[in-house]
């Protein structure tokens, strides 16, 4: 019983601990491809906030505003997204909350 327990450990190591393989597999963690802010990449894209269309993609369904992580723009944009949302709200473009 012992045998079989150490010979799964040592299996293990050997399936996790292998340097020939590819440095970037590991079961644990996956590589997340970093976001590329749309309004960096593509000077053209003006935010405005009377565009009900799009002011609604930076708007969840209950009413947020949606964070960085989701957008995916940068913290200078992310500040115009929201001053812009709250901009839409103020003016009874963009509803506060939906329901």
């Amino acid at each position: 019983m012992a045998d079989k327990k150490s010979n799964n450990r040592n299996n293990k190591k050997k399936r996790f601990n292998n340097n020939n393989s590819d440095e970037e597999f590991n079961p644990k963690f996956r590589k997340m491809r970093k976001k590329v802010c749309s309004m960096c990449a593509n000077k053209e894209i003006v935010l405005d906030y009377k565009n009900y269309d799009q002011m609604k993609k930076f708007v969840n369904e209950k009413g947020k505003i949606l964070p960085r992580r989701a957008t995916g723009a940068c913290a200078k944009h992310q500040r115009e997204i929201t001053q812009a949302v709250k901009r839409a709200r103020h003016i009874a473009i963009l509803p506060y909350t939906q329901g």
